[in-house]
């Protein structure tokens, strides 16, 4: 029996990761994506590994707070007027996911797979030999507000309710535990199982290039469709030809709904908008990432230098970024650190892919046995990719993966 062939779709941090654990399970894969390996969303992200973060973006109250992301184009969460009537149905769904029942349900899902996520990262790392590139520091959430810190302690609850460990800071010991803040930070909290990458983009490149040393097939192109056959996919369709396959892998990020519903399934997915500014010559870099609990967005001490990232603007895909976001970011962080050497200064926007529940697909295909799909993580890409390509193998291989993936599957909705 000849070897089983998988087309992977997808060459971010969760596709390139399932390119290779499949072949580590003696798969021929080949990698499809119309972009170089990680310069999707991967390139830009915050690179931090979020264990804590098993609370969905949706929580008790969020209806209430819909007019006001309606109304302020420039704040942590952002509608676009435009795209209201596209994201609606996502919006509904957004919103009955904030149940105080469904929020417990979704946050002991989460965390069931955060557990894994760290142990499988340092498996990456060694893999690509780059065991310096993850930096396991922890990191710290930093508040100016007594009103936001107040209003942070039913995401405290949530967590000591799944187990997160973590470290309640008064203001005199936060400035000796992060010399390179400003005194202005009143409350903090230290979560130690958190850490980050040096360079998430170079970590999907190297990724990819051991892939491809050891065999891997790696295409550009634009996928277009799929020839099906009795059992499901029998190709896949790019603009530059077709590529013979027994099983189909969709895990292309924001772009996977049209992907997935050629292959027989409708998902509520969407894109939350993400933007970053990194600065190469900062001269000011924190011990470790930080988190902004009055502004919602982390700050990364990475290679390439000192980012800022975070915000979600739900706008879809074709709309022109809104640079002013990034502005606003900058302008937090000159606050938090003091002066910042600007020079050689980038923005970046970049399209998270977002489930209405926070719970990403990471899913056998109910229409056809030979399809899975592994997209959706909307804020844990990067924290969720390694792992997920792990499960990916375990699916095609039939193997149990140690997790009920109930909560992951394709057709929940």
């Amino acid at each position: 029996m000849s070897e089983q062939h998988i087309a992977v779709i997808g060459a971010g941090i969760v596709g390139v990761s399932a390119a290779l654990h499949l072949q580590r399970d003696g798969k021929r894969v080949t990698l499809i994506d119309e972009r170089n390996p990680g310069e999707g969303t991967s390139k830009g992200n915050a690179a931090v590994l979020a264990i804590d973060s098993c609370a969905p973006v949706a929580t008790p109250g969020v209806m209430w707070d819909v007019p006001k992301y309606l109304k302020d184009p420039l704040g942590p969460l952002a509608i676009r007027w435009s795209y209201l009537p596209k994201i609606a149905p996502w919006l509904l769904r957004f919103v009955a996911a904030s149940k105080p029942e469904r929020v417990e349900e979704i946050s002991i899902a989460l965390r069931s797979i955060l557990l894994q996520a760290t142990a499988v990262h340092r498996d990456l790392a060694r893999a690509i030999n780059e065991t310096s590139i993850l930096k396991e520091t922890g990191w710290l959430g930093v508040f100016e507000s007594d009103k936001k810190f107040e209003s942070y302690q039913w995401d405290l609850d949530l967590q000591k309710r799944r187990g997160v460990p973590f470290q309640v800071m008064k203001q005199e010991e936060i400035r000796q535990f992060e010399p390179s803040l400003q005194p202005i930070f009143r409350h903090a909290v230290y979560y130690p199982e958190n850490s980050y990458v040096l360079d998430n983009f170079r970590l999907v490149r190297e990724a990819a290039r051991v892939f491809a040393e050891n065999g891997g097939s790696i295409v550009k192109a634009r996928v277009t469709g799929f020839h099906i056959g009795e059992r499901g996919p029998t190709a896949v369709k790019t603009e530059t030809g077709s590529i013979a396959c027994d099983g189909v892998v969709v895990a292309a990020g924001a772009w996977s709904k049209a992907l997935t519903a050629m292959l027989g399934h409708k998902v509520p997915l969407d894109t939350e908008r993400g933007y970053h500014v990194t600065l190469p010559n900062a001269q000011k870099m924190p011990r470790m990432p930080l988190y902004s609990g009055d502004h919602s967005f982390a700050v990364t001490p990475l290679e390439v230098g000192l980012r800022f990232a975070g915000t979600v603007e739900l706008g879809g895909l074709d709309a022109a970024p809104n640079y002013d976001r990034a502005e606003i970011l900058m302008k937090h962080g000159r606050r938090m650190f003091g002066e910042l050497n600007e020079e050689g200064r980038s923005n970046w926007m970049g399209f998270r892919p977002s489930m209405p529940d926070s719970l990403p697909v990471i899913s056998q295909g109910r229409r056809y046995a030979n399809t899975w799909f592994a997209y959706g993580h909307g804020h844990l890409g990067l924290t969720l990719g390694p792992v997920t390509g792990k499960i990916v193998a375990d699916l095609v291989a039939g193997r149990e993966s140690g997790l009920d993936l109930k909560p992951f599957a394709i057709d929940r909705f």
